[in-house]
């Protein structure tokens, strides 16, 4: 693995923040997944990348548009979404963020500044030079950029290359991020494309391009954070490749049958929920019983919010054909 070309900075006073936004990303994410048993739909998790999705969003800033895949529950956690109304968006209720329409693979939030949700593999990448070419005649707020984020198996599709080919050539306001979390569905990524490769095609293209330890939120901010800054300046595209593990399988539920017991002992050593508990404790900016405290907390968050989905109503049969062209 590369390490990122910005020097680390040293845990600040946002590190306990953004070990709770972890803590709650995980929280929630294994709430919904222990809920397939109870007849929920199922859902794609991001157990294990959690750093990503907090690392990247504390870099951005309210005037920023974002665009993301079917693993979205961290990315909108991260940015500030209601655990309730996600909850009750999974559920089909009229409280959530889309009326109950989209289910957990497809939930936005213009709100929250999030365009796009998208399950097609690399379907987001589609959209974002359009979302970013907006940004910059004018559409949104001044200074603001447009971040999309992807996975390994994305950068396998044709449309990760016009997506780069475009920013670059139309000078977009756009930060690129993979989560390269080494699985693609039930397939390894070494088994679809050479090591490097994702880094080494995205600076073919003409990018900037960094690779960053995924699993540690104080160096994914700390990239972000240089990347961002960079594109307000000069209005031209970043790439970030974060480096992680997806713990579970690729759709609850998912026995993992395929995946190689020792790499997922390996990568759960390196949890970056795990990896900021000991940094923080060995600091003294934590303690096993704030700790405790803080899952507590998050704990009943949840259960507060699987209440209010409950309680949300079920959307009018008349709103079925509302949203479609016929």
């Amino acid at each position: 693995m590369h390490t990122s070309q910005y020097q680390m900075a040293e845990p600040t006073d946002k590190s306990l923040q953004w070990l709770e936004q972890m803590q709650l990303i995980r929280t929630y994410e294994l709430h919904l997944a222990a809920m397939q048993s109870k007849g929920v739909p199922g859902t794609c998790t991001s157990v294990g990348q959690e750093a990503c999705a907090v690392g990247v969003m504390a870099a951005l800033d309210k005037r920023d548009r974002i665009l993301t895949n079917h693993r979205s529950a961290a990315h909108l956690l991260a940015r500030g979404a209601s655990p309730g109304r996600l909850l009750a968006e999974v559920l089909g209720r009229i409280d959530g963020y889309c009326g109950g329409f989209s289910g957990s693979l497809h939930i936005s939030a213009k709100e929250l500044g999030v365009i796009l949700t998208s399950t097609i593999v690399g379907g987001e990448l589609s959209m974002a030079p359009g979302v970013a070419l907006a940004q910059k005649m004018g559409q949104g707020e001044a200074g603001g950029i447009v971040t999309v984020f992807f996975g390994d198996g994305a950068a396998c599709e044709g449309i990760f290359h016009e997506a780069l080919n475009l920013a670059v050539q139309w000078q977009l306001p756009l930060l690129f991020v993979c989560e390269n979390n080494q699985w693609q569905a039930f397939v390894h990524r070494l088994e679809t494309m050479p090591d490097n490769a994702i880094i080494n095609w995205a600076r073919g293209h003409g990018l900037m391009v960094d690779t960053v330890d995924g699993n540690d939120v104080h160096a994914v901010f700390e990239s972000a954070t240089q990347a961002v800054s960079a594109i307000r300046s000069d209005s031209m595209p970043r790439f970030l490749e974060l480096c992680t593990y997806r713990q579970r399988g690729h759709f609850e539920p998912d026995d993992q049958a395929y995946v190689d017991r020792q790499e997922l002992a390996h990568w759960l050593e390196r949890d970056p929920i795990k990896r900021l508990c000991q940094r923080l404790l060995q600091q003294g900016m934590l303690t096993q019983q704030s700790l405790n405290n803080m899952q507590q907390a998050i704990d009943e968050q949840i259960q507060a919010a699987q209440a209010f989905a409950d309680a949300s109503p079920w959307p009018d049969a008349a709103m079925l054909t509302r949203h479609v062209y016929a």
